[in-house]
């Protein structure tokens, strides 16, 4: 009998070691906590922990999850109101989801506890934080302001240049700072043009600009085999055309000559 109990108490306690194996074994498995400090460079402000994911709900491929979340000030100054995109990524880094973090009233070295909805495309593996909004306090970290707008050009097609820098052609989406800038615009055969432009603080993205470039800068020859050439016209007989282009002078037999389109010249002073 005495025998048999020992044998029951060694059976228990392998359970037990087995059980706890088990369960030390769980939680190797799942993830840290992914911890971020705010900014990534310099002096830290703010230390963010982020748990795992835990899903809550799902539309077709739209996922939502909540993640445990802890913020500390680890600054000496009280923080009055702070906002953060939060960016969800894939374990190939590829941005699948977002969210949004506010903070308020945070006093130096005080640790807030909360939970942070975010909704994913795809299964989640990182986040990361871009500071969207700062206080005064924090100013010379506050992010530049950028403003999304569409730039045409009537016609289509010209040449866009942003502060003197090349952008590409229009119609052409820009991110533009606040303050002042000059948008140049040219094409070929067409007047260049430039157009200052005010960016201010309470504009929003989605708005649209559209420069005309006016008539054409010289008169324009069509030849029959469906060529165009522009230039300056000098003069024309019954036998030749005689057109100045890029500085050259080209004679055209005045049978290959379709049409001549002449733009309006200003007037000499007298």
């Amino acid at each position: 009998m005495i025998q048999i109990t020992a044998m029951n108490n060694w059976r228990r306690v392998l359970r037990f070691v087995a059980m706890l194996a088990a369960v030390t074994t769980l939680h190797a498995k799942e993830p840290p906590a992914q911890v971020i400090m705010w900014p990534n460079a310099g002096a830290p402000i703010l230390h963010f922990s982020f748990g795992k994911f835990k899903e809550i709900g799902s539309v077709g491929s739209q996922r939502t999850y909540v993640i445990d979340t802890t913020a500390e000030n680890v600054w000496t100054k009280p923080i009055s109101n702070a906002n953060f995109s939060l960016y969800l990524f894939d374990k190939n880094k590829v941005r699948i989801g977002d969210g949004f973090i506010n903070l308020s009233s945070i006093a130096p070295g005080e640790t807030v506890k909360f939970q942070t909805t975010i909704s994913s495309s795809g299964t989640p593996s990182s986040v990361s934080l871009v500071a969207k909004y700062l206080p005064p306090e924090l100013s010379p970290l506050a992010p530049l302001r950028m403003i999304s707008l569409t730039v045409n050009s009537v016609p289509q097609g010209a040449t866009l240049k942003i502060d003197g820098n090349e952008a590409g052609t229009t119609p052409k989406i820009v991110k533009l700072a606040v303050g002042s800038h000059v948008l140049e615009f040219s094409k070929e055969s067409f007047n260049t043009g430039k157009y200052p432009l005010e960016i201010t603080a309470d504009d929003a993205s989605g708005g649209s600009v559209s420069y005309e470039l006016g008539t054409s800068a010289h008169d324009t020859v069509e030849m029959r085999d469906g060529s165009i050439l522009t230039g300056d016209l000098e003069s024309v007989s019954s036998t030749q055309v005689v057109i100045r282009i890029g500085g050259s002078m080209q004679q055209l037999n005045r049978n290959q000559v379709k049409r001549i389109v002449l733009v309006e010249r200003d007037s000499l002073s007298q």
